[in-house]
């Protein structure tokens, strides 16, 4: 394909990417599992409190154990009405930590953008935000999800996993990054025995555990038990307002 047939394909993306502003990208993370789960034959689980914020349980710890035990009775185990009827205990814990101040200088520079360079929804682009009359087309990171619109730029998870910087604006960017990790520790209740042992951690620019651990239960739970002590990459999709 020509250069300029490039051009036109990139511009052509660009456009249609306006009509899927709707849709966003989601939160990547990096899970961890352990595990020897039994096959689901009728064993019952009770979700308690593990570390982190956690600990002491509370209403916000409520409403996280809901969504494990959703994820677990989709799996094909019962929910037990106390512990001490469980098969099964799972220990939930999850961590936001205080932040890091970080500053990233752009190569490129604020006058300096390239539409094959800083890519959205297209292989040669990320259109979406702002419009060059250089190339005909929108590049930037616009962002919505079912928390809201931040803004060009202002996805809570945008800086991602491995991205090693946020593209757009100024050459100096200053940010704060959070790390986040969600543990969940299932045991045997007769004996104790551990049946699976799992981590998901991310980092984004949002503290907000209400966005954070939905995002990371999720992680956690796709495509449950996994392998055995593999370590993964999962994007969580941001769904469509």
């Amino acid at each position: 394909m020509t250069f300029l047939k490039k051009l036109a394909a990139a511009a052509l993306v660009g456009a249609a990417s306006i009509g899927l502003s709707g849709c966003a990208t989601g939160l990547p993370a990096k899970v961890t599992r352990f595990q020897a789960m039994p096959a689901p034959q009728g064993q019952s689980f009770y979700v308690v409190p593990g570390q982190g914020r956690a600990q002491g349980g509370g209403l916000e710890f409520s409403q996280y154990a809901a969504l494990v035990a959703q994820q677990l009775q989709a799996q094909g185990y019962t929910q037990a009405a106390s512990p001490n009827q469980a098969t099964m205990i799972v220990q939930l814990g999850y961590t936001v930590d205080n932040g890091t101040e970080r500053r990233v200088v752009d190569p490129i520079g604020p006058r300096g953008y390239d539409p094959f360079y800083r890519g959205f929804y297209s292989p040669y682009g990320r259109f979406g935000s702002r419009f060059d009359p250089r190339f005909g087309v929108y590049y930037g990171r616009p962002y919505y999800s079912r928390f809201g619109y931040y803004g060009s730029y202002r996805s809570p998870f945008y800086y991602g996993w491995d991205d090693p910087f946020w593209y757009g604006g100024a050459s100096v960017r200053e940010y704060t990054e959070y790390k986040s990790e969600l543990d969940l520790d299932i045991r045997r209740r007769v004996d104790n025995q551990q049946l699976f042992d799992g981590r998901a951690q991310a980092r984004s620019t949002t503290d907000n555990t209400q966005v954070l651990v939905p995002n990371l239960i999720q992680a956690m739970f796709t495509g449950f038990p996994g392998r055995n002590g593999e370590t993964i990459k999962i994007t969580v999709p941001a769904q469509k307002r």
